[in-house]
């Protein structure tokens, strides 16, 4: 029999260009996880396991982090997930929860990265032949062939081309995704942009992957973020309805042969896992996206934004370019995506993105997101996903 999971203290750091701040890690972890611990009200003493997410550290650097907030002895699970990591520690620590193994648990991503643009496993094609990748940058390149941009630009890049090529969507519509998260991150002080741009500004930018320019592009970044996930009984013994959110529905799927069969970078790069993603977490929750109001989706390109939009059932396959062009996913449509500056303009540490989506949704539920709140958002919705691969849905709800 399971218990339900709330999330009743989110924390997150400023999300930093890389090489720019002086620290480490573990003082990132120690300013996120003490930051959700104090929204909760909860000391670390109470916290009885530790699900921590990262991608470019060492083994135990999990522990390493979170001894910064306390040495109490619990289990800490060390997790990779590619850019889904952060998402996946939620769910562990979800599961712990409804299982009935723990009514208190902490999720923690994070990342310290390296400046300039992500590599996919390697600096050229043959680099992938032992990546774990490899089957999907294969795909890639034998119908686009290999260039010389870097390689997850490229990979998103050909979806986007081929995107164009067969449903017309225009270059103006791909740049108004990086317009739109642009003039969102405005208003959230943890982005690491806060500038404005117009879709001819976007569009004018360097192009790292035709049509994908810079500023449709995601950045690499420092930064860190957490979330307190408890169980109702947790919530009742401690006061905490006040503060609780709950896990409503929540789903990870991996690749399936459809990933891969029809030799499209369109599904290489996931849209058929986010399908199924949120079909199976619109069914355990009993909501569908019709009840959602507001949205923190992986933008990592402009294009994925796009292609998520359809595996979210927000709308036909192929008609997203106008969607976004209608207003239909900012303040004054029918939802609100990306509030937080999405990937594009909050920036993206790995570890940190998936529960960095899930604070920003918390707070947007509670009605604590300031000048980006959006009014009486009640259902949330949080979409991760990483290539090798993984896609993670994960619905929230204010009751």
């Amino acid at each position: 029999m399971t218990t339900k999971a709330y999330v009743v203290g989110v924390g997150m750091t400023k999300f930093e260009k890389p090489e720019t701040r002086d620290w480490q890690y573990w003082d990132m972890v120690k300013e996120a996880g003490t930051a959700a611990l104090a929204d909760a009200g909860v000391p670390y003493a109470r916290v009885e396991q530790a699900a921590v997410g990262y991608c470019f550290q060492a083994s135990t650097a999990g522990q390493r982090a979170v001894y910064e907030l306390g040495l109490s002895g619990i289990p800490v699970y060390n997790l990779n997930n590619n850019c889904a990591t952060g998402s996946t520690a939620l769910m562990v620590a979800r599961q712990f929860v409804e299982g009935g193994i723990a009514d208190c648990v902490l999720a923690v991503g994070f990342e310290k990265m390296s400046r300039g643009s992500l590599g996919g496993g390697g600096s050229g094609a043959g680099d992938f032949k032992t990546s774990p990748v490899a089957r999907h940058y294969g795909i890639m390149a034998a119908g686009h062939g290999f260039e010389a941009s870097p390689p997850t630009a490229q990979i998103f890049g050909n979806a986007a081309r081929e995107h164009m090529e067969r449903y017309g969507t225009t270059e103006a519509q791909l740049a108004a995704v990086g317009a739109k998260n642009h003039r969102h991150s405005a208003n959230n002080p943890n982005a690491q942009f806060q500038d404005v741009y117009t879709v001819d500004e976007i569009l004018a930018a360097k192009t790292v992957h035709r049509p994908l320019t810079k500023l449709q592009c995601s950045p690499t970044s420092d930064g860190a973020a957490a979330a307190l996930v408890v169980s109702e009984r947790f919530v009742d013994a401690h006061g905490l309805r006040d503060r609780a959110v709950e896990i409503a529905g929540q789903a990870m799927t991996t690749d399936t042969e459809e990933s891969f069969a029809s030799g499209s970078c369109i599904d290489a790069v996931g849209r058929p896992m986010s399908r199924a993603a949120a079909r199976q977490a619109f069914e355990r929750s009993g909501l569908g996206i019709e009840d959602v109001d507001v949205i923190e989706l992986h933008d990592c390109f402009s294009v994925n934004e796009l292609l998520t939009y359809e595996a979210l059932g927000m709308c036909e396959e192929g008609a997203s370019g106008k969607l976004v062009e209608s207003g239909a996913t900012t303040y004054g449509g029918r939802w609100v995506v990306n509030p937080s500056g999405g990937l594009i303009s909050k920036g993206h540490p790995l570890g940190a993105t998936g529960l960095a989506q899930a604070a920003e949704l918390v707070w947007q539920l509670r009605g604590e997101a300031g000048p980006r709140q959006v009014a009486g958002a009640r259902v949330g919705l949080a979409h991760n996903i990483g290539l090798g691969g993984a896609a993670v849905v994960t619905l929230l709800r204010r009751s």
